[in-house]
C-alpha cells in the first residue's frame, strides 16, 4: 500500500510540474519555419513549409562574417532559434541582458543603439558557428532603422521593430536560421 501511495504521489507531482512548466524545452520545436539571412542582400527570407512567405530588410555585422569571440562579426551557417524574449512588450522596449529596462526608444532616436522590441537568441549548429550562443548573437529590433539594408551591427542581425514583432508571432523556438554569403534564390514548387 505504501508503494502504491508513493507511486501515485510521484505521478501526481510529475504531472503538476509538467502542467505548470513554461520552459521552452517542453514545447515542440518549430519545424515549419526557416529564416535565411543573405549577407549580400542584407535581407531575411522567411520560409514556411519550404515556401517563401515574407522578406525583411536587415543589418548584419559591419565587420563581416565569422564566429571568433570578440570579433563583432555575424556567424555564418546553420543555427536555430534557441530562446525568445519580449512577449507582449511595447515596440521600442529596451532590453539589457534580455530583460526589459522599462525604457522605450523611438525608431531612429539619435545616439542610441540598444537591443529593442523582441529577441531571438541563436544557437550554432555547426563547428564554424559554435560560439553564436555564448557570444549572445541575436536577431533583434533596432532603433537605428535608417541603417537597415547595410552592414552596421556588432554581430547580431538587426530588424525594424514592426518586422520583428510580426516575425516573433509567426516563428517559434527551434526554427532553423541560416546566414548565407550569396544571394537567396527561392526554389520552385
Amino acid at each position: 500500500m505504501l508503494t502504491l501511495c508513493r507511486n501515485n504521489f510521484i505521478a501526481l507531482m510529475s504531472a503538476l510540474l509538467l502542467a505548470g512548466c513554461q520552459s521552452t524545452w517542453f514545447r515542440s520545436a518549430d519545424t515549419r519555419h526557416q529564416l535565411i539571412i543573405s549577407v549580400p542582400e542584407q535581407r531575411m527570407h522567411v520560409l514556411e513549409d519550404g515556401k517563401e512567405i515574407a522578406s525583411y530588410l536587415v543589418s548584419t555585422a559591419k565587420r563581416g562574417v565569422g564566429d571568433m569571440p570578440d570579433s563583432y562579426m555575424t556567424p555564418r551557417g546553420r543555427m536555430q532559434v534557441a530562446e525568445k524574449f519580449g512577449d507582449g512588450m511595447p515596440m521600442g522596449t529596451v532590453f539589457k541582458d534580455r530583460k526589459p529596462t522599462g525604457e522605450i526608444v523611438a525608431a531612429d532616436a539619435p545616439g542610441r543603439d540598444p537591443v529593442v522590441t523582441r529577441i531571438f537568441w541563436l544557437r550554432g549548429l555547426e563547428e564554424r558557428n559554435r560560439n553564436a550562443y555564448p557570444r549572445f548573437i541575436y536577431i533583434h529590433g533596432t532603433p537605428q532603422e535608417s541603417l537597415l539594408g547595410a552592414p552596421a551591427s556588432f554581430g547580431c542581425i538587426r530588424m525594424r521593430s514592426t518586422d520583428i514583432v510580426e516575425l516573433y508571432e509567426r516563428v517559434g523556438t527551434g526554427a532553423q536560421v541560416e546566414v548565407i554569403e550569396t544571394t537567396f534564390v527561392a526554389s520552385l514548387p
